[in-house]
């Protein structure tokens, strides 16, 4: 089975300018948790395409110090010269999420290395959903940040009575809003890094995100007429670019932290 690279002072440097993304662990192995452990050890097993590794902070400071880290296990994401996640004592779920925020990075950089190079970018057609879309710490980034139509987001539970209250709506709205839309629900139970990254204490929590941003957060069960009221503004909104946002929630951001 192969194992997590070792990092150093020395060796550090070579793997952050590397060209392949890369996760790292920074911790003595103290405070890990459990199903972290298990999680980053079966990604090193797994992975090809993104190096993961691991340093020692008390035995490199030069290293530790980069990232900024403490005394507790700190878990980062990095590609192309720069940090694309950050988790301060990470969970198992943690591992698959950064996985994927990664794999988001790379792909992200694969049309910019294709137009510099005289090629033409690939489109690929916005996938039209009529039915709500389940989304799970994995596929958030995929799913939602790199879809190209708003998203409306359900945080919601089985034993949630309002939960279910407000689910035959957003069936109906899926198929109405298709193309225009994407309905999506969240199991906070079944996710828990997304439940944390956007610290929902009340379920059914309301989300709406627009080109990687949050413009509307609100928990409780909401009636079918200000749900079709909430799509409709959403569709009609207005962003500025986004090195202007300075006062809209960046989700990307949020699932980073």
């Amino acid at each position: 089975m192969q194992e997590p690279l070792v990092l150093s002072d020395d060796t550090l440097d070579a793997v952050l300018a590397g060209d392949k993304a890369a996760l790292i662990l920074v911790s003595n192995g103290e405070g890990l948790r459990g199903d972290f452990a298990a999680a980053f050890k079966k990604a090193a097993s797994e992975q090809q395409k993104i190096s993961i590794a691991k340093l020692d902070p008390s035995a490199n400071p030069k290293a530790a110090a980069r990232f900024d880290a403490g005394d507790k296990p700190l878990l980062i994401g990095w590609f192309n010269g720069q940090e694309v996640v950050r988790r301060n004592r990470p969970w198992g779920t943690d591992v698959p999420l950064a996985i994927e925020m990664l794999e988001a990075a790379v792909r992200e950089q694969q049309p910019a290395q294709a137009e510099e190079n005289g090629e033409t970018p690939v489109t690929q057609p916005i996938v039209v959903n009529d039915k709500p879309v389940p989304v799970t710490d994995a596929t958030f980034e995929a799913e939602v940040l790199n879809y190209e139509l708003p998203v409306l987001i359900d945080f919601w539970a089985e034993w949630c009575g309002p939960c279910r209250m407000v689910a035959p709506t957003l069936e109906k709205l899926a198929k109405e809003y298709a193309g225009k839309v994407r309905i999506a629900k969240v199991n906070v139970d079944e996710n828990p890094g997304l439940s944390q990254a956007f610290r929902i204490m009340s379920i059914p929590t309301i989300m709406l995100i627009k080109q990687r941003t949050i413009v509307f957060s609100q928990p409780g069960a909401l009636p079918e007429a200000a749900f079709r009221d909430l799509l409709n503004q959403l569709i009609a909104l207005e962003l500025p670019p986004r090195d202007e946002q300075g006062q809209e929630a960046d989700a990307s951001e949020a699932v980073e932290q």
